[in-house]
């Protein structure tokens, strides 16, 4: 293996931003194998659904392209719907096609410790040979390694829900989806507690409290989409950034989770219940702002009955709430 190659590698693996770390992989791979294009895909689930959403693709020129906007999975296509996709990530294999363009293109599944969360497609004049295949496939078990550390690094280690200190970041990039968004369907985000999570632990112990805490995550899961992100921002509390959805949807969303909470029997202690408070992203909120209006939310709900849905955007509307200022200055969380 040459030395520049070796640098390449090396200097794609320090990568800690997934966009850049696809970016840097498709330019990679464009150079060193002389490819028309190169352009990675990544899973989302969509119920029983994998959709399939264009991350980085870079093409002859180094012309980059970014990852495809998401206004709605249903308009994304499906994993299943393309055969050598549906192959790709079925059988675990690199699959060799056709494309429409007469060009060859060949697809590797992008895995990590558990599952395939992605694709990579290369196309080309002719198809791969053997030792260039060979080498996108050492390439991907370096990614592999590099994304079982990224996952380690952002997800907290009860759970397995993205942790606190990966939120701030991730906010970042949601301003931006949220500017460039419909007004119609912004994103939201919501903060849930566990209501009595103290006399759990008080009552039952510390180890039913965390098989609360793993149950509730799953539930969490269950309730919302692939593309939705969800953090256990610390203790009882849980943080949910619901992409792309309407007023009246935010609400269904939100008041379908506290249903299933409080319909699910949980071993030993039986009913649980949560309280949620929420609100909409600003394309010039801070982090912190967005956080104080949906605690605003939530602390009314605690102090209302728990067990309930509260957007704050609703309670300033009826006066329940006087409306806080919010800045994209804000003082950071962390």
């Amino acid at each position: 293996m040459s030395t520049s190659l070796i640098d390449s590698v090396a200097n794609t693996t320090s990568h800690r931003d997934r966009d850049d770390l696809d970016r840097a992989i498709a330019s990679l791979l464009l150079q060193f194998l002389d490819a028309d294009a190169v352009t990675l895909y990544r899973l989302i689930d969509d119920n029983e659904t994998k959709r399939v959403r264009r991350g980085a693709s870079v093409t002859r020129g180094n012309h980059e392209h970014g990852p495809a906007p998401i206004e709605s999975l249903s308009k994304l296509p499906a994993c299943g719907d393309v055969p050598p996709w549906r192959e790709c990530v079925a059988e675990q294999k690199a699959v060799q096609y056709a494309a429409a363009s007469g060009k060859c293109c060949t697809v590797f599944p992008i895995a990590n410790e558990r599952t395939v969360v992605g694709m990579l497609e290369i196309e080309m004049e002719s198809g791969l040979q053997l030792r260039d295949s060979g080498l996108v496939a050492g390439i991907l078990r370096i990614v592999k390694n590099h994304l079982a550390l990224l996952d380690y690094g952002e997800s907290d280690t009860l759970t397995g829900l993205l942790n606190r200190k990966t939120f701030e970041s991730s906010f970042d990039k949601l301003r931006v989806i949220s500017g460039v968004g419909c007004k119609e369907e912004p994103s939201w985000l919501g903060i849930v507690d566990i209501d009595k999570f103290k006399s759990i632990n008080d009552n039952f112990g510390h180890l039913f409290g965390d098989e609360v805490l793993l149950l509730t995550a799953r539930l969490l899961r269950q309730a919302f989409r692939g593309n939705d992100q969800l953090f256990r921002f610390g203790g009882e509390e849980f943080i949910i950034v619901l992409n792309r959805a309407t007023k009246p949807g935010a609400q269904i969303a939100f008041s379908r989770l506290r249903a299933m909470v409080e319909e699910f029997r949980f071993p030993q202690v039986g009913t649980v219940t949560i309280s949620l408070g929420y609100t909409f992203v600003d394309p010039q909120d801070g982090p912190s702002a967005c956080i104080e209006r949906a605690d605003a939310a939530l602390y009314y709900a605690k102090h209302h009955g728990r067990n309930n849905v509260q957007s704050y955007e609703a309670l300033i509307d009826t006066g329940e709430l006087k409306a806080k200022k919010s800045t994209v200055n804000d003082i950071e969380l962390f």
